[in-house]
């Protein structure tokens, strides 16, 4: 018999699970209230601990409710066999015998008031009683007990009713919260004042019976008024909270965000989109470039704007010209260009695709430099043409970042990725940016303190490639109105990058300084065009402003941004590919050779194809051309690491990586 009660116990458990449903609360770095959202129910139920409840409402709570509590297997015996004998003198039952164990089941379980229910729930309590403690037991009833509407548990009732932790209750705050859960519905003080009085009152005489509170102090706590309403809940950072709420679940967690930061940042997004006639909206990012932590998420300029409950920090839109630092940044990688690298800004095709530059103007041969400056968008083209499509599209894909386009395959419409031809995120830009500010490497941004991101990352571009991208994008032209960052030796510096969609649909501005990435965006949610609204009129304002409220607020770090020595090999060479020519082949050496170099006649380079007239450099450096063999020989000085690069007549480059093992 006894087996088979406990195999019955085995294969039909009580239903703990309902506990686990509770509400979310989101708070920021520093454990100050952000935000909370009801259950999938649209209830507020939020998880007790004993520790966070007044212990003195704990003690009056099973005085009144279940005196032997804590001595009881879950059915109180004493009380089954009083309410069975006044209901045989009685004719009906008179007093209930649940105690606060069947409660609970009767809160996890609910079940029609029968006395095969009663059976059931006895059953259910010596099954609770078996699993969990007394004090776990009283938490669960806690979390559950209903209070009146869609409120359960005594800490949203305590939120709720009286705007406070349920750590320091008066007197008449632990009856009415005690007299509650007995009939939620028939005496919610802010619908049935005086059902709600009454019942507080006699819970209060309970407790002079019981020798809990004074008859004076509660005849003070009788005259105590009422709530008549719900206390608001803080609701602040609506969207960023959302999401950190659903990325982790029910129940409490610390965010990354800054309340201070976060609604700074919204106040002056909601005043930043005030200005345009069209009422656009927007949305903005803060990201903490050491870390990734995001201090503030601002999805909308407000929930009362047109599409303000979309969150477009999460929405997939058309860069612009965002992604082109990316573009230069893996050809400095693949060694086939640097900042001063020549390549033309001049009308031309790539099959069937024509790019134009935005003011339909062309400025002829200009360095990377200035063509990243000024966004042109001929050479952006030629320069994915050149890595290639794929290795592009690649290269962000393992670094997490999804290039949501059909041309997906390195064919010549795929380069329309240079100016916006792929749909992104703004935490996707972000996460770019914020590797630019942090060498090279892309990492998840982090959301909830704690989070350890630092194993999880992706090598995007090296540290020096990655200063080198940033140490242009400083360089840009100021916006008007604002004084170039180079004029003062104190003022921060800003690696910023805007960008404009089709139609003028997107207005992008982002960047990384001191310390921190701040991507902002305008427009509306709905895509429709906003003529002459670039990102630089639109967007880069407020980026610039959200980098000065930084600073006042003494949040930034370091905001040098190092300038590495760019190597002269670079220099010569061009970087866009024309059609017709292919580069140079280095024949010796050839890429990931061994070389034993001895005495004093060095290796002599050789290449083919290409342009004649090859110029060679090893490390950056030049190699002289023997002036009578009319060959290049090179004589390494020490054993170790090389980088053998040949530039044909055309500018056109290949390269080679060898190693010396010795020199004799």
């Amino acid at each position: 018999m006894i087996v088979a009660l406990i195999a019955l116990d085995v294969l039909f458990p009580p239903p703990l699970s309902r506990a686990d449903d509770v509400s979310s609360i989101v708070l920021d770095r520093n454990g100050q209230w952000l935000n909370a959202f009801t259950t999938d129910e649209g209830r507020w139920r939020f998880s007790v601990d004993l520790d966070d409840v007044a212990p003195e409402f704990v003690e009056r709570l099973i005085a009144v409710e279940d005196k032997r509590f804590y001595s009881h297997p879950g059915v109180d015996l004493l009380a089954v066999g009083r309410a069975a004998k006044d209901a045989a003198s009685a004719g009906r039952f008179v007093s209930g015998a649940s105690t606060i164990t069947m409660q609970t089941v009767r809160l996890l379980e609910p079940r029609p008031r029968t006395l095969p229910s009663k059976f059931i729930e006895m059953v259910r309590a010596f099954q609770i009683e078996r699993r969990l403690s007394k004090r776990e037991i009283l938490e669960l009833y806690l979390t559950l007990a209903p209070y009146g509407g869609n409120i359960e548990g005594v800490r949203a009732a305590s939120l709720l009713y009286f705007d406070k932790e349920p750590t320091h209750l008066t007197d008449a705050e632990q009856a009415l919260l005690i007299a509650l859960p007995q009939a939620p519905e028939a005496r919610r003080p802010d619908l049935r004042a005086g059902a709600a009085k009454r019942a507080r009152a006699a819970i209060l005489e309970k407790l002079i019976s019981d020798e809990f509170v004074s008859e004076k102090h509660a005849r003070e706590a009788t005259e105590d008024q009422l709530p008549n309403s719900r206390a608001a809940l803080p609701r602040h950072g609506y969207h960023a909270a959302d999401f950190v709420a659903r990325r982790h679940g029910g129940g409490e967690t610390i965010s990354t965000l800054d309340t201070q930061i976060q609604l700074r940042a919204e106040e002056m997004l909601s005043a930043h989109v005030a200005q345009f006639d069209d009422k656009p909206t927007g949305a903005l990012m803060i990201i903490d470039n050491e870390t990734r932590e995001v201090r503030a998420s601002v999805g909308s300029s407000g929930l009362d704007a047109k599409g303000g409950w979309i969150d477009l920090t999460g929405a997939v839109r058309s860069p612009g010209s965002t992604l082109k630092p990316f573009i230069y940044a893996l050809a400095f990688e693949d060694g086939l260009a640097n900042a001063s690298t020549l390549i033309d800004d001049m009308p031309r095709s790539f099959g069937d695709y024509t790019p134009e530059n935005f003011d339909k103007t062309f400025r002829g041969e200009v360095q990377v430099r200035e063509a990243l400056q000024h966004s042109l968008n001929l050479p952006a083209v030629a320069a994915l043409d050149r890595i290639g499509v794929n290795r592009f599209f690649s290269s962000l894909k393992i670094a997490g970042i999804d290039l949501r386009t059909p041309n997906r395959a390195e064919k010549r419409e795929g380069l329309a990725l240079a100016l916006g031809g792929a749909g992104v995120t703004m935490r996707e830009i972000a996460a770019l940016y914020a590797a630019l500010g942090d060498g090279g490497a892309v990492k998840p941004v982090a959301w909830r303190a704690g989070d350890k991101n630092k194993d999880a990352k992706f090598q995007l571009v090296s540290e020096n490639t990655a200063n080198r991208v940033s140490a242009i994008l400083a360089e840009a032209p100021a916006l008007a109105g604002r004084a170039p960052a180079e004029l003062s030796s104190s003022a921060m510096k800003v690696a910023f990058k805007t960008g404009t969609s089709y139609g003028y649909r997107d207005a992008w501005a982002a960047g990384h300084g001191g310390g921190y990435t701040v991507v902002v965006w305008v427009g509306h949610a709905s895509g429709e065009t906003r003529p002459g609204w670039t990102g630089r009129k639109a967007a880069a304002p407020l980026l610039f402003e959200i980098f000065d409220m930084l600073e006042q607020n003494g949040a930034v770090k370091d905001s040098e941004i190092k300038i590495p020595v760019e190597e002269p090999a670079l220099a010569m060479a061009r970087l866009d590919r024309v059609d017709d020519h292919a580069p140079p082949q280095i024949i010796f050496p050839r890429d990931g050779v061994e070389l034993f170099a001895g005495g004093d006649r060095g290796f002599a380079l050789a290449a083919r194809g290409g342009a004649s007239d090859y110029r060679w450099y090893v490390n950056g450096e030049p190699v002289t051309q023997s002036a009578t063999a009319r060959r290049t020989i090179w004589r390494p000085s020490r054993a170790g690491f090389y980088e053998v690069t040949v530039v044909d007549a055309a500018g056109a480059a290949s390269k080679s990586k060898v190693r010396v093992a010795s020199v004799q």
